[in-house]
């Protein structure tokens, strides 16, 4: 898809407060019953103000789920997540994926409610179900190296855990106790210690 080049802001209403708002408007009232009047009225300006930065409503929706979604993707590109035992790759991953949601919160939450109605929600589902894949993949390799216990399906294991992660988007509020590394510790320590072998030792810095 080609994306079209970003359009200078008015001062005051840049391109990521407009994406700001209209995420919280998404997730409050659904992006299908949300309108530019409305968003023009949440933000305090008139609706050529909006369409000076996107062209449309579905642009808003295509640039914060890409939001999201590039976030995870840029997880998998990090040096942890590259090399090393599966088991260790695969917890850099689950830890980066808590940084993300803790970072860019509405952001994932919007992501996790699209259920493919427009092609835009379909390419990012399409998108989930290729990080889920990875994951998969690297919890079966964690399998065949020893380190994950055998008798649960690779792809059941992937579901768990980031049916665990995805779950903070419930209930997790910044600034409002844990901080993303000890809320990625508190779930590393809950989940791995049920994943790993017996023969597998859990590394001290996962029981902080």
């Amino acid at each position: 898809m080609t994306v079209a080049p970003a359009r200078r802001g008015r001062p005051g209403h840049s391109l990521d407060s407009l994406l700001d708002t209209a995420v919280a408007v998404f997730i409050e009232r659904g992006y299908e019953a949300t309108s530019m009047d409305e968003l023009a009225a949440r933000l305090g300006v008139t609706k050529s103000a909006i369409y000076h930065h996107v062209p449309s409503k579905v642009e808003l929706l295509r640039l914060a789920l890409d939001r999201a979604l590039n976030a995870l993707f840029a997880v998998l590109d990090e040096p942890g997540a590259l090399t090393g035992p599966a088991i260790d790759r695969l917890e850099h991953v689950v830890r980066g994926s808590v940084r993300v949601l803790t970072a860019q919160l509405p952001f994932v939450t919007l992501l996790l409610r699209v259920r493919g109605n427009s092609a835009v929600e379909s390419e990012a589902l399409g998108r989930r179900r290729e990080f889920d894949r990875i994951v998969t993949d690297l919890v079966r390799a964690a399998e065949e190296e020893g380190d994950v216990r055998p008798d649960v399906d690779p792809a059941v294991t992937s579901r768990l855990l980031f049916g665990t992660v995805n779950s903070l988007t419930e209930w997790y509020r910044p600034g409002r106790g844990l901080d993303a590394e000890a809320l990625a510790d508190a779930l590393v320590t809950t989940t791995f210690s049920g994943l790993r072998t017996a023969a597998a030792p859990v590394p001290p810095e996962a029981l902080r």
